[in-house]
């Protein structure tokens, strides 16, 4: 990992990881409006994508090719949620590697991240790595979290560590914007994304605090308004 790029750090991913809860593929997704255009393709990789939740959520929906990269992958966690899920053996395919040290040969018509590029300094080189996997009619899809509004002061109140995990200028839309003007891409979108909400990290420190701001996302759902101060995530979408 490019040490000068990188926020965190793989002991941050194992820590994470440990007190990660996955189970069912969920039946919709808060990208939900982009899918029409996405399944077209037939090869799909969602980088920084363990345990494999989209990945599985792609295949379901009729990409039948699909592989996660990322720098932390425990196999055995993949194939139980294939077979909690009733997927065969091996759906997923996993490329345990770091993202800045990977080229590929093979391109693909669906490259996917969420919760990824906020991760690193150098938002550009972050996502220029996923245009270049894209194949000759490749479609793009970035989903960011917005710590800019409400959910960044619960961050910041309630769990500042994971905060400071996070590039905030990753979340600015005009600096996305300006970013994804630089490439040669089509149909380039980037706005606000999916109803208000907000959330902590299920650490057990955080257990109760969880309960009680996950009342507060309830909430927030009674004023779907678009922008920056309820809005929790960011959507980038592109074709090449």
């Amino acid at each position: 990992m490019d040490e000068n790029n990188n926020i965190t750090d793989k002991e941050f991913w194992d820590n994470y990881w440990r007190n990660y809860q996955y189970g069912k593929i969920p039946k919709k997704v808060m990208f939900e409006q982009f899918m029409p255009k996405l399944t077209r393709g037939i090869s799909f990789i969602e980088i920084g994508g363990f345990p494999g939740v989209y990945a599985a959520y792609f295949y379901q929906r009729g990409i039948r090719d699909v592989t996660i990269l990322d720098f932390h992958i425990n196999k055995e966690i993949v194939r139980n949620f294939e077979k909690i899920n009733n997927l065969p053996e091996g759906t997923i395919q996993c490329i345990d590697n770091d993202f800045f040290a990977f080229s590929s040969e093979k391109k693909y018509d669906v490259v996917f991240s969420s919760g990824f590029i906020e991760h690193f300094e150098d938002t550009r080189d972050v996502i220029a790595r996923h245009v270049e996997l894209l194949s000759e009619k490749g479609q793009l899809l970035i989903i960011i979290p917005n710590f800019l509004g409400l959910n960044g002061e619960i961050q910041r109140k309630y769990d500042k560590e994971n905060l400071d995990a996070h590039n905030l200028q990753s979340m600015n839309i005009s600096f996305l914007k300006e970013i994804m003007d630089s490439f040669n891409l089509y149909d380039v979108s980037v706005d606000y994304l999916g109803k208000p909400m907000v959330w902590l990290e299920p650490k057990p420190e955080n257990q109760k605090r969880r309960r009680w701001v996950k009342m507060l996302s309830y909430a927030t759902k009674l004023f779907p308004v678009k922008g920056k101060f309820l809005s929790s995530y960011i959507a980038i979408y592109a074709r090449k």
